[in-house]
């Protein structure tokens, strides 16, 4: 492992927890993990729970044959299969810089601080808060659009709107946001992790099973429409699987874990990516063969028999992204707290303002994700401007600088080589996405009207 190799690699955990710890953001860390880090209780299997609610969503790989259809089968699965060995490299990258120089660091931004200055506290900060926000507008639209499924099953001809459902999601979601920090949402991710498998299982039996059940001669696999259209799609197909594997929140989860705390960090992100490739690469392949070129943004929409586990396919997808959606939310309340415990030592009051500011965050969360259901652009954009650069671009030049390269000349260029062609690609990667996600947001929005029932 690459921080193994290192010349500067710090000592042992067990010798790291004696350390001084820095001083600045501490009343924000402390009370957002809940603990100090010599308190951490949660074992490497906690980690994988976390990290895998955190990745393997349903609104994160549900879109995912779409996105292999607007690139066709050789680069969709060059791009499926090298986004996922990239994000695993760099989870690992991240993992490795636990107090790299000899201090804790258990949040993203306070990690950025430490390696860039100020100018890299601030960016990471605005681009977490862009993955986070983006991802539960589009979480909340795949929650309401699955609720609304369901609904539809048992009610064929009700009156309640996709509006209503992302409204009751919302409701709920502000519910579980009153729970003090990551460490415990533990046994929820536990139940989400296992509602993932549930949703992969059953969604890849149903589309099997409806790809045996069709003509295979009707089905194509061309990539649709114009040039100009083909090449968008493509961009806005990139941005959806840089979103897939979205996962802001690694120093975050890792300050939830205890000793030795690298070594099972290690473990708990490799666990939760063999449920990741278990998950992603069979959906993404079966649902496009399935389907072709007309397989839908959320596959579970391209269902069609037997229904009944269609049902099953959208309850699992509302249990398992309801904990991914409360990890997201957790750096936003991290920032509000700190600032009110700076102000309010009355933990009474101090309750009182949670539940007002996390009034007011599932309030907007909810009503842009009503207003503008676009679920496949929302996809896109937060993939190309959230997460390629804190999933992507930042572990490896983070490495780099770090000073984390290793000194054995064999391996030293190899590594270096491989960090700065991740960092080019997948930053050239977020400004396509972004392209192609703005370009479907303003084709959507002349077609539809806000607040649309789709």
């Amino acid at each position: 492992m690459a921080a193994e190799n290192s010349e500067n690699s710090v000592c042992d955990d067990d010798q790291e927890t004696k350390r001084h710890e820095p001083v600045h953001g501490r009343d924000e860390i402390t009370h957002f993990n809940g603990h100090e880090e010599d308190e951490a209780r949660g074992t490497w299997r906690h980690a994988a729970f976390h990290v895998a609610t955190t990745i393997a969503t349903p609104a994160a790989y549900a879109p995912l044959p779409f996105a292999v259809a607007s690139l066709g089968w050789p680069l969709g699965v060059c791009s499926l299969v090298g986004g996922t060995v990239a994000t695993w490299y760099s989870s690992l990258l991240i993992a490795s810089l636990w107090r790299w120089d000899g201090k804790k660091h258990t949040t993203y931004r306070h990690l950025a601080r430490s390696i860039y200055g100020s100018w890299g506290y601030w960016a990471i900060a605005f681009f977490q808060q862009v993955a986070s926000l983006g991802n539960n507008i589009a979480i909340q639209i795949a929650a309401g659009s699955s609720l609304k499924a369901v609904y539809k099953y048992y009610h064929p001809n009700g009156t309640l709107t996709l509006q209503h459902f992302i409204i009751f999601f919302g409701a709920f979601e502000l519910f579980l946001s009153q729970l003090p920090n990551i460490h415990s949402l533990r046994w929820i991710n536990a139940l989400c992790t296992l509602s993932t498998i549930s949703f992969a299982a059953t969604t890849i039996g149903v589309t099997i099973h409806n790809g045996r059940t069709v003509d295979r001669k009707s089905i194509s696999y061309s990539l649709q429409g114009s040039s100009s259209a083909k090449l968008f799609k493509a961009f806005n197909a990139l941005g959806a699987i840089a979103f897939s594997f979205g996962d802001a929140m690694l120093p975050e989860i890792q300050s939830t874990v205890r000793q030795p705390v690298r070594k099972n960090m290690y473990k708990g992100v490799s666990a939760a990516y063999t449920v990741i490739v278990l998950s992603y690469w069979q959906l993404a392949f079966c649902g496009y063969w399935a389907f072709g070129s007309e397989v839908e943004p959320y596959i579970v929409a391209s269902l069609t028999t037997p229904r009944w586990t269609t049902v099953m396919a959208n309850l699992f997808a509302v249990i398992q992204i309801s904990g991914c959606y409360q990890i997201y939310c957790r750096p936003t309340y991290a920032y509000f707290e700190g600032r009110i415990l700076s102000k309010e030592p009355n933990r009474r009051f101090v309750n009182v303002r949670r539940l007002f500011y996390t009034s007011i965050y599932m309030g907007l969360v909810t009503l842009v994700a009503s207003a503008m259901p676009f679920f496949g652009d929302f996809v896109s954009i937060c993939g190309a401007i959230g997460f390629t650069p804190l999933d992507f671009v930042f572990p490896v030049l983070a490495h780099i600088k770090a000073g984390r390269i290793p000194s054995n000349v064999k391996f030293r260029f190899p590594v270096l080589l491989l960090n700065i062609a991740i960092a080019i690609w997948f930053s050239i990667v977020a400004v396509l996405g972004c392209i192609g996600a703005v370009r479907f947001i303003i084709l959507d929005i002349n077609t539809y009207r806000f607040f649309h029932n789709m």
